[in-house]
């Protein structure tokens, strides 16, 4: 039987509405041991992420471990989004072990999970298995991860995606809730997120728009 194709999203596609953001433990002390990836793009990828996913209004959790006794702050480039929004802070390493952050998981009341922060092979691991064990879809920013090493991170990828999560990266996630530059209600945000925030695509942004006034649309 023929089959025929039509001009629509994958439903395996994320949207603004379909999802939770859990963004975690981007602080100091956690940030010291990375080795994994550079701390300045940890950085740029973990603004880029928050500053996607509050642009386009997304559900979105931000939490800390041991904020003020030992962690310290989280990352101003994820905090600066989300003007206002408490911190759920936790003793656990494992989130999902967290009854308020599963209950705020709970409120938004969404079946994917979308997941981001330190260290991948503890506080990423741990909730990402937890929730694909409940039922749950999961999704994680692999760029907007770190770890002590690069091994330490590539396996914990690799134990998650065998378990079923699917991996993605930070300018992905940003370009694939926009996914049609005809969208002009976001097209400013997504493009002014990624002027900041997207490297070498950023700088090509402003680049055609000095030199030729280009746009995507």
């Amino acid at each position: 039987m023929p089959i025929t194709a039509t001009p629509t999203p994958g439903a395996k596609l994320l949207t603004p509405k379909d999802h939770t953001l859990v963004m975690i433990d981007f602080q100091s002390q956690m940030a010291f041991a990375t080795n994994s990836i550079d701390p300045v793009l940890l950085r740029s990828n973990a603004g880029l992420v928050a500053s996607a996913a509050a642009g386009f209004g997304a559900s979105t959790i931000l939490t800390t471990v041991a904020e003020k006794s030992f962690s310290g702050p989280m990352f101003e480039e994820v905090t600066a989004p989300f003007p206002g929004q408490k911190l759920l802070d936790r003793t656990s390493m494992n989130t999902w072990e967290d009854a308020a952050v599963i209950a705020r998981i709970n409120e938004i009341g969404k079946s994917r999970i979308v997941l981001a922060g330190l260290w991948t092979s503890v506080c990423i691991v741990g909730p990402a298995l937890s929730a694909i064990d409940q039922g749950f879809e999961v999704f994680v920013i692999a760029d907007a991860c770190g770890d002590v090493s690069a091994e330490a991170h590539t396996r914990a990828m690799e134990r998650m995606v065998m378990a079923g999560a699917q991996p993605m990266t930070s300018l992905q996630y940003l370009l694939e809730m926009q996914r049609d530059w005809a969208r002009t209600d976001t097209y400013a945000m997504t493009t002014g997120v990624a002027r900041k925030y997207g490297g070498g695509y950023g700088i090509g942004i402003n680049y055609a728009r000095a030199m030729f006034g280009a746009h995507e649309g």
